[in-house]
């Protein structure tokens, strides 16, 4: 299991989470080490424009799209790593510019007020979330409706509604975990989310390829 390093934080908890789950992760730091494992981590906090110059500063970009696509890898986007997942994203930029992601999923990262929301922002802590598709091995075995730890002021919209593999009510819908093919992401930290988290990595650990 590999965890993307690519210069920004949260990676000491995705670590420790996955040693819990008697799995041996790998800091990746080169884009070239992705090759040698069979899955793959994107982590993620900040501001979404810096990560996705960070990743771009590192060559990473054109090296994941070619594990992705290229080599079938899994990978899984966590918080600003699933937002990477997107085409572009308002954060970090002047108004009416867009900050490019990595474009895995179509769609767009935007500020949780442009969805209606009237809550406090960031939206920070437990949530419950909604299953979109139930036949998704990464919510097996967790029940609906069970709380994950969010952390975010922004969110994804995808294109597609299929994209959409959960959801959660913060006044308004917003996207708690998206897939398609065999990339995923979820908004929430899993690794921050007690059991449930736990449980859902272990899931995308032991899931299938595809």
């Amino acid at each position: 299991m590999g965890v993307v390093d690519y210069g920004v934080g949260n990676l000491g908890s995705v670590v420790r989470a996955l040693e819990e789950l008697r799995v041996a992760p790998v800091l990746l730091d080169r884009p070239n080490d992705m090759y040698a494992t069979d899955r793959l981590i994107l982590p993620g906090v900040g501001n979404f424009a810096d990560c996705a110059r960070l990743l771009e500063a590192g060559g990473w970009t054109a090296a994941l799209h070619d594990a992705v696509k290229g080599y079938g890898r899994p990978l899984l986007g966590v918080c600003v790593g699933m937002q990477l997942l997107a085409d572009s994203s308002t954060e970090g930029v002047s108004e009416g510019l867009n900050s490019p992601g990595l474009g895995l999923i179509p769609g767009q990262v935007r500020h949780l007020r442009s969805f209606g929301c009237t809550h406090r922002v960031p939206h920070v802590g437990w949530n419950g979330v909604t299953r979109m598709r139930a036949d998704d091995h990464l919510f097996q075995a967790i029940p609906d409706g069970t709380d994950f730890y969010f952390v975010h002021s922004y969110a994804f919209a995808p294109e597609d509604s299929d994209d959409v593999l959960a959801t959660t009510d913060y006044g308004v819908p917003i996207t708690a975990a998206v897939r398609r093919g065999h990339v995923w992401g979820t908004q929430f930290h899993p690794e921050k989310s007690s059991r449930a988290g736990f449980r859902l990595l272990k899931n995308f650990v032991e899931g299938p390829m595809c």
